[in-house]
């Protein structure tokens, strides 16, 4: 077991004491870089102590993610104090990535709410010491009870690893607070090694994007996991023309009113998707000096045989590819590749599911290692 780091996260002053960072009124930071370097050197502490856990944490984690994802009930999560807003947080992640969980309070357990645990359950007892009294007071009966109890503390030598089915233990970290005190680091710990349980248990159950669609309707995720159709520009509001018409008439013809998009689809006599014209691609003739080429085919121009995606892409892959590829617009296409819409990177900065500052509009003419392609 690896040996846990110092405390990085506050630099003492030599007025300071020498066990315990009390602080002087000579060690108050004045200027606004002192502060930011306070403030940095906490984070860097804590992240510290979760890469600690991360060579500390052993294969009680692994069981403790195998007994979450065979479990047939639900995770039942206790903890108090500070631990037991983490084991509320915990909750949430389960919850999320497909294990149905649901929190403990122990002050509430001996009060009745024992009731909401069953023979199927399980139950992970969160406790930085493995020590807290009124998880102590009810773990055993939450052992007998259920059908097993996961301990996650620090280490084994306390009461309540020693009452628990599964011990998943992190190693003591020192805390990021001046004083190594107030409970920063070993919490930051407790949620990333649940988070990290968690996640497991999620993958070894096969929980899918899709599902977790389901469970995430709202929001900036929602959007994300909807399907292309629902935000793609309908074909009427597309510019599209034949792949024989010349540059200039494609210009005046493929002319919409409104918000107009920065790329012309282009199709054969059967209606099929045979490339695409970018107003990228207008420029680079015109700086060329191709003025000629504007009477001529476009089809001699266009780029041929364009990326495009299906309607039932999700919004976070069509995403993806229009970053991987750099380029601003990729047509949505039936399985005969019939034009049916038009993603556009403008529409995704509007509804908030592109960064402006992304740029991913550049060549269009870039493909990616592995091509998407119908």
């Amino acid at each position: 077991m690896s040996a846990a780091p110092q405390n990085q996260g506050y630099q003492s002053h030599p007025a300071d004491s020498l066990h315990g960072n009390a602080l002087s009124d000579a060690s108050v930071p004045e200027t606004l870089i002192e502060r930011l370097r306070m403030i940095r050197g906490f984070l860097t502490a804590e992240s510290a102590a979760i890469q600690s856990a991360s060579q500390t944490i052993g294969p009680s984690a692994v069981e403790a993610a195998e007994l979450t994802a065979k479990c047939n009930g639900n995770v039942v999560v206790t903890g108090v104090g500070k631990a037991g807003l983490v084991g509320n947080k915990l909750v949430a992640t389960l919850a999320s990535t497909g294990t149905p969980a649901h929190f403990l309070h122990p002050t509430e357990a001996v009060h009745g709410d024992f009731g909401r645990v069953k023979s199927n359950d399980l139950v992970w007892a969160i406790s930085n010491s493995g020590r807290s009294e009124e998880v102590l007071a009810i773990a055993s009966q939450l052992r007998r009870q259920s059908s097993g109890l996961i301990s996650i503390t620090a280490d084994e030598d306390n009461p309540l690893a020693k009452v628990a089915n599964c011990k998943v233990t992190f190693g003591k970290q020192p805390e990021a607070c001046p004083h190594g005190l107030a409970p920063t680091s070993s919490t930051a710990v407790m949620m990333a090694v649940g988070d990290s349980i968690a996640l497991l248990a999620s993958t070894l159950r096969q929980f899918t994007a899709k599902d977790f669609r389901r469970f995430h309707p709202g929001g900036a995720l929602g959007r994300k996991l909807d399907k292309v159709d629902k935000v793609m520009r309908p074909l009427d509001c597309c510019r599209i023309a034949s792949e024989s018409v010349s540059i200039r008439e494609c210009m005046v013809t493929s002319s919409i009113s409104g918000r107009r998009s920065g790329a012309i689809m282009l199709t054969n006599g059967d209606g099929v998707l045979t490339g695409i014209f970018t107003d990228s691609d207008l420029a680079r003739l015109l700086e060329s000096r191709c003025e000629d080429s504007l009477d001529g085919p476009i089809e001699a121009k266009m780029t041929i045989d364009p990326h495009c995606i299906s309607p039932d892409t999700l919004v976070s892959d069509a995403i993806s590819l229009l970053s991987q590829l750099r380029i601003s617009e990729l047509p949505v296409v039936d399985s005969a590749r019939r034009p049916l819409g038009m993603i556009d990177i403008t529409d995704l900065i509007a509804i908030g599911e592109v960064n402006p500052d992304q740029g991913l509009s550049g060549n269009p003419d870039a493909r990616p290692t592995i091509p998407f392609k119908l």
